[in-house]
């Protein structure tokens, strides 16, 4: 079974790197989910764009507690509590 790694980003301007580091993640055969916290993506270029569409190919998950993310670019949403609860289930969590 592989692990089950959450990718954890509060802070916009690292954004970007927890997007590249959920898509290495998924390259080493991780369960991975990306968790975008408190603000919209600040930056949808067409190059995270991109990396987001590999990102669901690899069957990564991406969740949001922010609306405007789950309206506007695919994420699921959840509330805060409900994502708690999906970090618990993570054998690591990385912040960013």
């Amino acid at each position: 079974m592989a692990d089950k790694i959450a990718v954890l980003v509060k802070e916009v301007d690292q954004q970007y790197e927890a997007l590249r580091t959920s898509l290495g993640l998924l390259l080493e055969m991780a369960e991975v989910q990306m968790f975008v916290m408190n603000h919209e993506i600040a930056n949808m270029d067409e190059a995270y764009s991109e990396n987001m569409a590999f990102l669901d190919e690899m069957e990564g998950e991406r969740y949001t507690n922010n609306a405007a993310n789950a309206e506007k670019y695919g994420f699921k949403f959840l509330t805060t509590r409900e994502i708690a609860e999906k970090l618990k289930e993570a054998s690591q969590v990385i912040p960013f």
